[in-house]
C-alpha cells in the first residue's frame, strides 16, 4: 500500500524532534451536497529540528515512532513564515492623513450642557 503524503502548516514545535502539522481538507457532505473544511492534526518526527511555527510542509506516512507519530517530515517552505511584503507595501503606499487639531476653547462651544428630561407626573385618583 503506498505511504500517503500530506501537506500542511506547523502549529507547534515545542518537543524535541517533533512538529505538530495542522492539515485542513475540504470534502462534499453526502446529503447537503455541501463542501465541508476539516482540520486535523499530525504529530511527525522532525530530525534536524529545522521548521518553526508557521512553515508550510509535507509529510509522509511511515512506521510507529511513538504513541501518537506516525509521519515524518518530507519537505517544507521557510518562506511562508516572514511577514508578506505586499502588507508593508500597502501600509507604506497610504498613509494616514493628519486631521487639523481643534482647541479646547472650540470643544467647549460645542459640547453644550445635556438637560435632564423632565419628570412625569401621574394623576392621583380620588377614591369617591
Amino acid at each position: 500500500m503506498p505511504r500517503r503524503i500530506l501537506e500542511g502548516d506547523v502549529v507547534s514545535d515545542k518537543t524535541d524532534k517533533t512538529i505538530t502539522v495542522l492539515v485542513e481538507r475540504r470534502f462534499m457532505h453526502p446529503i447537503y451536497k455541501k463542501y465541508i473544511k476539516k482540520t486535523d492534526k499530525f504529530t511527525a518526527h522532525d530530525e534536524a529540528n529545522q521548521f518553526k511555527t508557521g512553515d508550510r510542509v509535507s509529510i509522509i506516512e511511515c512506521r510507529p515512532i511513538s504513541k501518537t507519530k506516525r509521519w515524518t517530515v518530507v519537505t517544507g517552505d521557510e518562506a511562508t513564515s516572514t511577514p508578506a511584503p505586499k502588507k508593508e507595501a500597502a501600509k507604506k503606499a497610504a498613509p494616514k492623513k493628519a486631521a487639523p487639531k481643534k482647541d479646547a476653547a472650540e470643544k467647549a462651544e460645542k459640547k453644550a450642557p445635556a438637560k435632564k428630561p423632565a419628570a412625569k407626573t401621574t394623576a392621583k385618583k380620588k377614591d369617591a
